[in-house]
């Protein structure tokens, strides 16, 4: 209900009465009153006053308010120690919710690393249900790369380029990280956690290496919520096309890692070659330079000059 009086407020262009509010979503003018009170609480700017309530300005927050017209439940927190583990605990219990943070202690990446995690990032979780074999899994990482760049092209627009098999770049350098984590059956999966690191507002290169975040890329604050809204919906589009070609096509249109040549690092060994393709199942192509052809599942991808 909070989310709906909130709605009607960023559509009013002027003061909406207590009364028209209360009509429309059937609940009393008090009730009305508290929701608003509410509201301030956590930081949005409402005028009051005869004529009814205006908003002023609004928390660049990512509260669950702000996202309307999704069909799973949205957890926030405004720091927690990783929305993948308490997406795990969701799923586990056979939910199909988001999970965002405003800052996580233990955000990790791929491999266990560390994911920087502090205030002005955009940190969340999906539970996805596919109906997708097992060994199709590694598509979903690049739906939610290709969902990120359009995102971020359509908001700001600003080019950004995928690097397989989950990274998103700015002109050359990371500024978003995907993990996922299936848990499945042998020939199906029971759900995929997809967890998506951005780096917004928050100063990312002070720790890390040939990383940056949008802020840095455009000199000036970003709408964080604004952003996040795409991406969800984005995904929402992307996750009708698990199963197709389209996914893969949009990726390839995307890629900074075909046609360079790369060195790919996995548990038991290293390999080298040139990408030249991805498969229907998201796996890597490499011409390598006996001119045999290898194909990667996953692993550490490095750009070679």
């Amino acid at each position: 209900m909070r989310g709906k009086i909130l709605k009607a407020l960023y559509q009013s262009k002027d003061h909406i009465s207590g009364e028209i509010i209360s009509k429309k979503l059937g609940i009393s003018r008090v009730s009305v009153w508290k929701h608003i009170q509410s509201l301030k609480r956590d930081g949005y700017t409402i005028d009051t006053s005869p004529k009814g309530y205006l908003l002023i300005s609004s928390p660049d927050l990512l509260l669950p308010d702000e996202f309307t017209g999704l069909k799973q439940k949205i957890y926030y927190f405004k720091e927690t120690s990783s929305t993948m583990e308490v997406a795990r605990k969701l799923a586990k219990k056979g939910e199909e919710a988001i999970v965002i943070a405003e800052a996580q202690t233990h955000g990790k990446g791929r491999l266990g690393r560390k994911w920087h995690s502090g205030k002005g990032g955009i940190y969340f979780t999906i539970i996805l249900r596919p109906k997708i074999s097992p060994a199709y899994a590694q598509v979903v990482n690049l739906m939610a790369a290709v969902s990120v760049a359009k995102a971020i092209k359509l908001v700001f627009d600003l080019r950004a380029e995928l690097k397989w098999p989950n990274d998103v770049l700015i002109k050359g350098k990371k500024v978003c990280g995907i993990l996922a984590e299936m848990d499945a059956e042998v020939d199906a999966v029971n759900f995929i956690n997809l967890g998506i690191g951005i780096n917004a507002n928050n100063p990312i290169s002070l720790y890390e290496k040939d990383v940056t975040s949008l802020k840095e890329e455009l000199g000036r604050d970003v709408s964080r919520k604004e952003l996040l809204a795409f991406v969800l919906n984005e995904i929402e589009r992307q996750k009708l096309l698990l199963g197709r070609k389209e996914i893969i096509n949009e990726w390839k249109d995307l890629s900074s890692t075909l046609n360079k040549n790369v060195r790919i690092i996995m548990p038991n060994e290293t390999v080298k070659g040139k990408a030249i393709d991805i498969d229907i199942d998201g796996a890597l192509i490499l011409k390598r330079k006996d001119g045999s052809l290898r194909r990667i599942i996953a692993g550490d991808c490095i750009h070679l000059r």
